[in-house]
């Protein structure tokens, strides 16, 4: 393998990003290209990069910064994914060692900017923006999680929640047709994984360019692929979540009894200011659906604190919200601002001091709401799927349907494959975690 013909790739951000790279892996491979474990062996250094998290775009210029000297050896930069789309060419402006600036929209056309590279092109850019319908599908997926596959079921954003980048850095929605999903599902379960999870910004937004079938028909038609014992889907939104996807979860056990349903605050003012498109009661309502399940269905959710304008009395309202759902899982965030996002006009008045603080409140009442919440499985017996071992501690890592960690003690000297599913009687919780033993 010529060495020009090698590329390290180093992921930044989401599940969704990390899928992505998983399909420009195997289209990289499928155009003669070698992956390698690091920048000082490839000959095409590529960062997939999310945009997220406060200062995103300062962490990738700081990497690129790191390996430019790189370039005199010959090697070629790439950064894709949001950064990408938000920056784009002023890339080349900061970084002039950078050949190639693509968003996520633009994937589809990576074997032609590839040969564009090959043919010795130093300023090459995919930046689709909002303008395309097409999703990027490819059949080369070099899947790197051993034990869940991962299907990207819709692609972009049309919900512009005033501080969120997506809608800019990953285009309009756009579904992919419910046949070409269940035919990749089918090669996954050939591949012989038996977990999928199902992929998108707004996922339950899901429309069937075909007409054929709705989300949670979409959901029951994966479940019910020969191999698949467990579907899981992220990240849903509250406006477009319907009581047949709770009904489609009571229905088959291979949908996952688990469901991330981001809030964001527990103030109907606040979500408002932040274009949610959905109410505090309306929030609710779609909760009590999931609460009167037939199955327990666990419940996970976001949470940004402090964002402009938040009153002391409308955090506690978020904070009397998480009381009345009792979420196993929390992801807290402070509020900060990001490129192009409508909130860059409001006035953030709240200091850093006190958006802290509010984190560091609304985490202790979570953590304890998890401790009793785990507790109640003690002594209970779940199925859990392998994910792996840690020999340090003795335990085999795992995952119950609800998606909680599972880490239990293995009497064989061989541990079990990840993707291996084990009953495991649980003998002791944490607020974050549950500690068993196979049975």
């Amino acid at each position: 393998m010529a060495p020009e013909k090698t590329f390290y790739l180093e992921t930044f951000g989401c599940q969704m990003n990390a899928h992505d790279s998983e399909k420009v892996i195997g289209t990289l491979q499928r155009a003669g290209y070698a992956q390698v474990d690091s920048e000082e062996e490839a000959g095409l250094i590529l960062y997939n990069t999310c945009s997220i998290r406060d200062k995103a775009e300062q962490k990738v210029f700081h990497r690129l910064n790191d390996y430019k000297a790189l370039h005199k050896a010959g090697k070629r930069f790439g950064v894709l994914g949001c950064v990408a789309q938000q920056e784009g060419e002023k890339i080349f402006e900061r970084a002039p060692y950078v050949s190639l600036v693509s968003g996520s929209a633009s994937y589809r056309k990576l074997p032609e900017m590839l040969s564009r590279l090959e043919a010795g092109e130093t300023r090459i850019t995919g930046l689709d923006d909002r303008q395309t319908d097409e999703t990027f599908e490819t059949e080369f997926t070099a899947r790197q999680n051993p034990y869940r596959g991962y299907i990207t079921i819709i692609e972009g954003c049309d919900k512009f929640c005033a501080y969120c980048v997506v809608p800019y850095t990953r285009g309009k929605e756009r579904s992919r047709t419910s046949a070409s999903v269940l035919e990749e599902a089918r090669r996954i379960a050939d591949l012989g994984y038996s977990e999928i999870q199902l992929l998108g910004q707004n996922v339950n937004s899901y429309r069937d360019p075909d007409g054929k079938l709705s989300f949670a028909e979409l959901l029951a038609a994966v479940g019910q692929v020969p191999g698949i014992r467990r579907v899981r889907f992220t990240t849903s939104h509250p406006r477009h979540f319907t009581k047949d996807i709770v009904e489609a979860i009571d229905a088959y056990p291979q949908l996952c009894d688990h469901v991330h349903l981001p809030v964001q605050s527990g103030s109907s003012r606040v979500l408002k200011a932040m274009n949610r498109e959905y109410t505090r009661d309306w929030y609710l309502e779609r909760i009590s659906w999931i609460k009167a399940a037939k199955r327990t269905i666990s419940l996970s959710t976001d949470i940004i604190v402090g964002f402009p304008g938040e009153t002391p009395e409308e955090f506690i309202e978020t904070m009397d919200l998480l009381a009345e759902v009792q979420y196993d899982c929390v992801f807290g965030f402070k509020y900060s601002a990001r490129p192009n996002t409508p909130a860059l006009v409001m006035i953030d008045s709240i200091p850093e001091a006190e958006k802290a603080q509010r984190l560091q409140v609304l985490l202790d009442r979570q953590r304890e709401i998890q401790r009793a919440n785990y507790a109640k499985h003690l002594g209970e017996t779940m199925e859990v799927m392998v994910e792996g071992a840690n020999p340090a501690r003795g335990q085999i890592a795992g995952r119950s349907s609800q998606n909680k960690s599972v880490n239990f003690t293995w009497p064989q000297p061989i541990a079990p494959a990840p993707g291996t599913y084990l009953n495991v009687r649980i003998t002791a919780t944490h607020p974050n975690s549950l500690v068993g033993e196979a049975v």
